[in-house]
């Protein structure tokens, strides 16, 4: 009865010999790096699919098994990896698979082509176990940019997202402090939970992997992976009444989990593609999210019912927010504008403008702070949603910003890896530094 119970919390896997060629953790991989832009879900090149080991073996347009083949430089899939036929070779117009990646499909076919994962109709991102990253460099060459930052509960700190890596810099001097590695390529959104123990890091490589990573910040070890999809975490919302994660994900969907469990209670698919942004409104009863389908959207927190669909930027939606009374939302986007509307009829009440374009909303009382793509942050009253405050210096777009009302400070991260603290109080610049080892 203890075995089996082990088996339901830790997920069953079927043992596999160690000299035998793992799909899961060898061949899928291999898969999910080479194959799968062209023969996904959404794009089935030749009407064959990789996406799930059901899939691989079935046949696309010619009609050939691709595993069925018991002559091993026949069987279809290694033939199509291997021939010196540029029409047919896969990938098409790229390189072709590495050699020690052949060796690891050829191997794995002649052991008999065996699945060593859960459900053969689970997608490659779910079979795949999670990755250990490879450490960062010691020093970068070059910043990255800062796509996502966070203050410290107590506002010494400022987390910033690096390359395989998140960034701790003391407030004070910005000199680094810490780095808290196993993480994604890029890290597109950061948010704490109620207490200030643990972060979740969302990100991803584009077109290959998304996935939320929570983080016992003490330590800074990873202690969970989930939310994982075949494209990028864009941004994550935490629901101030339950212990509740809102995922956006560039494969347009948003996806609620349970946090207790780590288990997915509601997928949201109201969107036609990229969801930029998630916002609880106050009470925790709706969800606002921001597209690349250039509307904005409103929805039941519980049901995931569609309550309002607000398409005025009529362009990319990039930065939304709820605000407090959960009666109107505040939205930014390509357009270079800042709405506010109305979610009862979605009806637009006022706008200000941003420069640029708007990447983000970060809410304080009684405004809004805006980054944008005139290399300014921008801070917009929402007593009579003006410019209060405009904030220069960036020599690039700024993509990020946060809040942090204890200290009074705001902060603002930009294309080029710089990184800005000011006084919210007027506005002044307080520090100045690159986000780069």
């Amino acid at each position: 009865m203890l075995l089996g119970l082990s088996w339901f919390v830790l997920g069953y896997t079927p043992a596999i010999s160690k000299d035998v060629t793992s799909f899961r953790q060898q061949l899928a991989p291999v898969l999910l790096e080479n194959c799968l832009a062209c023969h996904g879900a959404k794009r089935a090149e030749g009407g064959y699919r990789v996406d799930t080991f059901e899939s691989l073996q079935k046949a696309g347009d010619s009609g050939l098994p691709p595993l069925g083949n018991a002559n091993l430089e026949a069987n279809e899939l290694l033939r199509r990896l291997t021939t010196s036929d540029h029409s047919e070779r896969m990938p098409a117009e790229s390189e072709p698979i590495p050699p020690d990646q052949i060796a690891i499909v050829r191997k794995w076919i002649s052991e008999g082509a065996a699945f060593d994962g859960e459900k053969t109709s689970d997608p490659l991102f779910k079979v795949i176990p999670p990755i250990n990253y490879p450490p960062p460099a010691a020093s970068y060459a070059l910043p990255v940019p800062v796509t996502s930052m966070v203050f410290s509960p107590d506002g010494s700190q400022l987390i910033t997202g690096g390359h395989y890596e998140l960034l701790v810099w003391n407030v004070a001097d910005g000199s680094l402090v810490r780095r808290i590695t196993n993480l994604d390529e890029r890290t597109y959104a950061l948010v704490w939970n109620s207490s200030g123990t643990h972060l979740a890091a969302g990100g991803g490589s584009p077109g290959k992997l998304g996935e939320v990573r929570w983080i016992d910040y003490a330590s800074g070890q990873v202690q969970a992976t989930f939310a994982r999809s075949y494209d990028m975490v864009l941004d994550l919302a935490m629901r101030s009444n339950k212990n509740e994660l809102a995922v956006a994900s560039a494969d347009s969907t948003i996806r609620l989990f349970d946090l207790t469990t780590m288990s997915e209670r509601k997928l949201i698919a109201s969107h036609a593609d990229w969801v930029t942004a998630v916002s609880w409104s106050d009470d925790g009863t709706k969800l606002a999210s921001a597209s690349r389908d250039k509307t904005a959207k409103v929805c039941d927190a519980e049901t995931g019912d569609l309550i309002a669909s607000y398409p005025g930027h009529a362009a990319a939606v990039r930065g939304i927010s709820i605000l407090p009374e959960s009666k109107q939302v505040v939205s930014v986007g390509a357009d270079g504008k800042l709405h506010r509307w109305d979610i009862d009829g979605a009806k637009k009440v006022a706008e200000a403008g941003i420069g640029l374009d708007g990447f983000r909303v970060v809410q304080g009382p009684g405004f809004v702070l805006v980054p944008s793509a005139d290399k300014s942050l921008h801070r917009i009253d929402l007593s009579n949603n003006s410019n209060a405050q405009v904030m220069k210096g960036h020599s690039e777009w700024v993509l990020s910003c946060a809040y942090h009302a204890g200290s009074s400070r705001y902060a603002s991260g930009s294309l080029n890896g710089e990184v800005k603290i000011w006084n919210a109080t007027d506005g002044a610049l307080v520090h100045a530094w690159v986000a780069k080892p």
